[in-house]
């Protein structure tokens, strides 16, 4: 049985977003592999100020809709559209679908009869209050009661073992669940030799969002600056919770040991890591934590919170980096490596190491076992 010859991929945001981040970026992989592989892709995904309604990029087609909440409702119509022979699906429906469920999914089985894998990289519990009490309870009630049930006989994919028990413990048959982890894009020419990191330079890797808590990083420097008055903080990325970091940095009073980098290219991000002796990732939640191989792929271990979900799969704590509880924790073990150079070289010799174990070629060939055994499985 061979992979279907169009499979149909939803998400919410693409990376062009301006939200976009790592679960955009593994759709994206894994959809510019399969159109390598020989198979047609559309991408459909909601829209945003100055995007173009239509495009091909990697050989897939993006279609756009709608906004944030709006992208839902289209979706599903331009499914049943395709259905009835109208619409931008008219001409090839799909023979599978990929249904992201980045806390509320596209119930595209609802209204299609092509194979649908759900593809949930974690579970939501700690981001839903951010959206306000009846919204995060009506979310948090699709995500962990109303989904499971309409997606009882679908595959699942996600990117982590503790994502997985997450999903076991919603009611989500194990047996039903495979675990796909994310690949990693080569380091761009010219910055792939290890470079010699400052250290006392650190930085954050991170979508701007509340659940990325970028706040206690910055708290990190804070309480070291007295130890280490040249200690340096890089924050890549950027979102709608910018100004509320910048507003902490000012309320800290370290303005000029913090830099916001906002969102940079390529070749600017490798070259930001490569000078860090440390990376600190003090997500509320993580399904993987694609940043920590982008880390580790410069020599740079990452110091993030075990209860975090993936990190604890994506650190070998004590190996490639450190799991700590709590701020507390987080600010010793910053200084620990601050005050040990060769420890944090050692860790990050091991992360870089670790790192070459995955490829997006590797993702792809999970995901394709599992789009083969939903389709054989209809």
């Amino acid at each position: 049985m061979t992979t279907p010859t169009h499979v149909l991929l939803l998400c919410w945001r693409d990376t062009r977003h301006p939200q976009g981040g790592g679960s955009e970026t593994y759709l994206e992989h894994v959809g510019a592999e399969l159109v390598r592989r020989g198979r047609r892709v559309t991408y459909l995904t909601a829209s945003y100020p100055g995007a173009a309604r239509e495009e091909w990029r990697d050989g897939m087609r993006f279609l756009r809709v709608g906004g944030r909440i709006s992208v839902y409702p289209r979706v599903m119509a331009i499914l049943l559209a395709g259905r009835l022979g109208r619409g931008p699906l008219a001409d090839a429906p799909p023979d599978l679908i990929v249904d992201t469920q980045n806390g509320v999914p596209f119930f595209a089985s609802v209204v299609s009869t092509a194979p649908t894998v759900v593809l949930v990289h974690h579970c939501h519990r700690e981001q839903w209050p951010v959206a306000g009490r009846l919204l995060g309870r009506l979310g948090w009630f699709i995500e962990s009661v109303l989904s499971p049930r309409v997606h009882r006989r679908n595959h699942y994919v996600t990117v982590s073992t503790p994502s997985a028990e997450e999903l076991d413990a919603l009611g989500v048959d194990r047996h039903r669940i495979s675990v796909v982890h994310n690949g990693i894009d080569p380091v761009p020419e010219g910055h792939a030799d290890v470079a010699a990191p400052n250290k006392t330079h650190l930085c954050v890797l991170s979508r701007l969002v509340p659940h990325k808590q970028v706040e206690d990083a910055l708290i990190v420097v804070a309480a070291l600056r007295r130890e280490h008055p040249d200690l340096h903080l890089d924050v890549i990325g950027d979102g709608w919770w910018s100004d509320r970091l910048h507003e902490k940095v000012s309320e800290l009073g370290i303005a000029d040991a913090v830099t916001f980098h906002g969102h940079v290219d390529d070749p600017e991000k490798h070259r930001l890591l490569a000078r860090s002796a440390v990376h600190l990732m003090p997500s509320a939640k993580e399904g993987w934590g694609l940043a920590v191989i982008e880390a580790a792929q410069h020599h740079t271990p990452t110091i993030g919170y075990r209860a975090a979900g993936g990190l604890a799969e994506s650190i070998d704590d004590g190996q490639t980096g450190l799991l700590v509880d709590g701020i507390d924790e987080l600010i010793s073990a910053t200084r620990k490596l601050v005050d040990d150079p060769d420890l944090a070289r050692r860790l990050g010799a091991a992360a870089a190491a670790k790192a070459q174990g995955y490829s997006w070629q590797k993702t792809c060939d999970g995901m394709v076992s599992v789009l083969d055994a939903a389709r054989e499985a209809r």
